[in-house]
């Protein structure tokens, strides 16, 4: 079973990215598990067609341990993928790190997920709280994706899991298999993408071009490679689950210095 996990600035696009390839993976007859680690819950609503209703932290608030089933935590999401929320803690109560910890430990513990083909975290921002990290230091996800802009933060966000991502690879498995380029149609952006891989040791496997079928398709609460199948946009999504399933080309990063940062924005930005 391959595991892997995206990672990225929050709001930068990682669950709608890891929704399409989900998708995109299952319409290849693979088995797929998408779990959400993000206290919104948001990750799995495209593949869900709503908001997860019922989170695993929701039942372990609500419910003994003891009495929780897998079918109240395990939901079946767009052509069979397997969707988890872990949910979190009421805004401004409670750590959402701890309740990642808590939801992972409890799925592994009632061996609640079905046997699958992938199993692919979406992790809420970068690795600098223990809690968010936990897929990579557990070995939970092995090949570890970053989905970012050409925009400074988006790439200091990245810059700093794979800071996280080279600690645990002194210890494990866990390696970076590349950068995933979601445009915000920045000046420079592909190269600028392309350049800051290659400084990091890795790749440029992907640039998603920013299209307004995304938007649509997210307004009728669906995956584009549902919403519009045979659109180009549904093809960049099907190249990118094909990269993921077939990525042999794993790596343990070398971060750069933030000068380095603002040098490589600064010369592909203008």
């Amino acid at each position: 079973m391959k595991k892997i996990a995206f990672y990225g600035k929050g709001g930068i696009g990682k669950s709608t990215t890891a929704s399409n390839v989900s998708a995109a993976l299952s319409l290849m007859g693979k088995r797929v598990a998408q779990i959400g680690c993000d206290p919104k819950n948001d990750s799995t609503r495209l593949l869900l067609g709503h908001i997860c209703k019922e989170t695993v932290l929701d039942k372990v608030r609500r419910s003994e341990v003891d009495e929780i089933r897998k079918e109240d935590i395990v939901h079946t999401g767009f052509n069979g993928v397997t969707c988890v929320e872990a949910g979190g803690p009421e805004p401004g109560v409670g750590c959402a790190g701890r309740g990642i910890i808590v939801a992972l430990q409890l799925l592994d513990r009632m061996k609640a997920l079905p046997s699958v083909d992938l199993t692919l975290y979406d992790v809420l921002g970068d690795v600098v709280c223990g809690g968010f990290a936990m897929p990579i230091r557990e070995g939970y996800a092995e090949e570890i994706y970053i989905v970012s802009s050409g925009e400074l933060m988006s790439l200091y966000a990245a810059n700093n899991i794979a800071k996280g991502i080279r600690r645990f690879a002194a210890r494990g498995k866990v390696r970076l298999g590349g950068i995933i380029g979601n445009s915000r149609n920045t000046p420079g952006e592909k190269e600028l993408l392309t350049e800051f891989a290659k400084e990091l040791h890795t790749e440029l496997i992907a640039f998603i071009p920013r299209d307004k079928i995304v938007n649509v398709a997210e307004n009728h609460r669906q995956t584009v490679l549902q919403y519009a199948p045979d659109s180009p946009q549904a093809g960049v999504y099907k190249k990118l689950a094909k990269t993921i399933w077939e990525g042999t080309n794993l790596s343990i990063p070398t971060p750069v210095t933030f000068e380095e940062l603002e040098r490589l924005a600064a010369f592909y930005g203008t």
